[in-house]
């Protein structure tokens, strides 16, 4: 059954992922290019490379199918009234790209429709995030 998924890591090329405010999102992170870019404490935009291991991209494959990333909707964003209504709200951005498919998720923090779906994509948000952070620790 899972030779025939639809997302097989088999066919996996890379992760993205970019977390900040509606009008900054200058965290960001690719697994192809390695490049990383996050605001550091002193609020200051560091850059540099950061490479995950295969093993690394074959949990958060695995932890995105364990939380069914692929069947939550792509846009889980809250409309906005103007500009300064929820101007600093974290967004999320999560991509899982493969050599035939790709899912790309948009997820405000205050999202307010289907919990189970929040859920599932703030928790695959989540570990990719973790995993970031233990191969940067490395």
């Amino acid at each position: 059954m899972l030779k025939n998924a639809p997302y097989r890591f088999s066919d996996f090329e890379y992760i993205t992922i970019a977390y900040g405010t509606r009008d900054s999102m200058l965290n960001t992170y690719n697994s192809a290019t390695q490049d990383y870019q996050y605001v550091n404490r002193s609020n200051q935009v560091v850059k540099q490379k950061l490479k995950l291991t295969d093993d690394d991209l074959l949990f958060l494959h695995r932890k995105a199918m364990e939380m069914g990333f692929w069947n939550v909707d792509n846009d889980m964003t809250t409309p906005r009234k103007d500009s300064i209504e929820g101007h600093d709200v974290p967004r999320y951005e999560l991509e899982y790209k493969y050599k035939e498919k790709s899912k790309k998720v948009v997820l405000d923090a205050d999202y307010a429709g289907n919990q189970k779906m929040k859920d599932a994509t703030k928790t695959t948000i989540e570990k990719v995030l973790e995993m970031i952070n233990i191969a940067n620790a490395r």
